[in-house]
C-alpha cells in the first residue's frame, strides 16, 4: 500500500461502494451528503453488501472495522484543496442543487484532479474525445454552466458498471451491489493525476476481507485504461436498458426491457458501440451485447432513472439525449433513441408541470 491519500467523494449512495474499497487500504475519505445521512454515517459509518462468487448470500463490509478514516458533511464545510482527489457520484442534475454549486466552484478552482462516477459524463470530460463539438452537447445537462470553470486535463471519468442500489427497508447508509462489475476509469492527462488512480488501483487489487472461514478477494475493483473511450462503454448498456425502462404506460425492470424484444435491444446496443467508434474508440474498448444481456438477467428491478422519471422527479440525467446530440453530429440516427428521447421528455415536461 502506498502513502494514504485524501480522497473527497460527493455523494454518499452510490459513493459508499467507491469509499468502501478505499478503507481497506487505510485512505481518508470525506463524503458530501445531505445532513441527515452525514450525522448516521458520521454515528455508524456505511454497510456495502455484494455478492462473492461461490458463496451464498451477501458480504457485508462494515466502515466501522477498516483501517481507513471515513466521516460525513455537507458541502458547506468542505475545503477542496485538502484533498488529492475529488470523486463525482451523484446525478448530475444534483450538482446545481444551491451548495453544491459552490463547492463544485470551488474544487474547479482548487485544481484539484476530479475522477467522475456518474452516467453522466462531466461536459468538461468530453472536451478530451478528439473532434467532438462539445458545445452542441450542452442542451442535454440540466445547467451546462457548472461544468464550465473545470479544466479538462484535470478531469476524467469512470464508467459506473457496477450496479447497486439502497435497500428502501434499511437505513441510508446502506448499499447493495446488484451486480459486481469493475470501475473502469480512463487515466488523466497528466502522469502525476493518472499515479493516484494506479495507486488505487493496486490498493483495491490487494483487499482481501476476512469472511470469518479465511481470506477472500471481493469482486468490484478499479481498472485504470490509457483510452479517453473505455468509459464510455456504458453508454450501449444506458441506451438499450436503462433509459428503455421507460414506456408510455410505466417502467419495467432491465431484465424485461432487455430480453422482452432481444433483437431491438441489440440493435440499439449495437448502434451506441457503432458510435463510440466513429468517436475513435476501439471495439475492444466497448462490451460485446450478449455479455451485457447475460448480465441484464439479474437486474430485475427498474433502472434508476425511469424510478426517478416515475417518482415525479423534473429532471434525470440524460444519457439518452446526449447520444442522440452526438450522434447527430456525426450524421447517425436510431429510431430507438429518438423514441426512447421523446417519451422521456414528455414524462419530464409532465413532471414539471405538476411541480410547478
Amino acid at each position: 500500500m502506498g502513502n494514504p491519500r485524501k480522497i473527497l467523494i460527493l455523494g454518499a449512495s452510490y459513493g459508499s461502494l467507491l469509499a468502501s474499497k478505499l478503507l481497506f487500504a487505510g485512505h481518508t475519505l470525506k463524503l458530501v451528503c445531505l445532513p441527515a445521512e452525514a450525522e448516521l454515517i458520521n454515528k455508524e459509518g456505511i454497510r456495502v453488501r455484494l455478492p462473492v462468487k461461490g458463496r451464498e448470500g451477501l458480504v457485508e463490509i462494515d466502515s466501522r472495522k477498516l483501517p481507513g478514516k471515513l466521516s460525513a458533511d455537507g458541502p458547506a464545510a468542505v475545503k477542496p484543496a485538502d484533498y488529492d482527489l475529488v470523486a463525482l457520484a451523484m446525478m448530475e442534475p444534483q450538482y446545481r442543487s444551491p451548495g453544491v454549486r459552490e463547492l463544485m466552484d470551488a474544487v474547479a478552482k482548487a485544481k484539484v484532479p476530479c475522477m467522475s462516477i456518474m452516467n453522466m459524463p462531466p461536459l468538461t470530460y468530453l472536451k478530451r474525445v478528439p473532434g467532438l463539438n462539445v458545445d452542441a452537447c450542452r442542451p442535454a445537462y440540466t445547467d451546462p454552466t457548472v461544468w464550465d470553470s473545470f479544466d479538462p486535463r484535470l478531469m476524467t471519468l469512470c464508467s459506473p458498471d457496477p450496479q447497486a442500489f439502497r435497500p428502501p427497508e434499511e437505513k441510508v447508509n446502506v448499499l447493495q451491489v446488484r451486480l459486481p462489475t469493475n470501475f473502469k476509469a480512463a487515466r488523466f492527462d497528466s502522469d502525476a493525476h493518472t499515479a493516484i488512480l494506479r495507486q488505487l488501483e493496486a490498493d483495491i487489487e490487494a483487499v482481501r476481507f476476512d469472511a470469518g472461514d479465511g481470506k477472500i478477494e471481493l469482486p468490484v475493483k478499479l481498472k485504470v485504461h490509457d483510452s479517453v473511450f473505455v468509459p464510455l462503454a456504458k453508454w450501449p448498456m444506458l441506451v438499450a436498458g436503462n433509459y428503455r425502462c421507460v414506456t408510455r404506460d410505466g417502467m419495467r425492470s432491465i431484465k424485461d426491457t432487455v430480453h422482452g424484444d432481444i433483437e431491438a435491444s441489440r440493435t440499439a446496443y449495437n448502434w451506441v458501440i457503432q458510435l463510440c467508434v466513429s468517436l475513435g474508440a476501439s471495439e475492444k474498448d466497448m462490451v460485446p451485447f450478449d455479455k451485457y444481456a447475460n448480465a441484464a438477467l439479474s437486474l430485475q428491478s427498474p433502472s434508476s432513472a425511469a424510478r426517478a422519471l416515475f417518482g415525479g422527479a423534473p429532471n434525470i440525467e440524460r444519457v439518452d439525449r446526449l447520444v442522440k446530440l452526438i450522434a447527430a453530429q456525426k450524421g447517425m440516427q436510431s429510431k430507438v433513441v429518438d423514441e426512447t428521447v421523446a417519451l422521456i421528455d414528455a414524462r419530464l415536461e409532465a413532471n414539471r408541470k405538476k411541480a410547478a
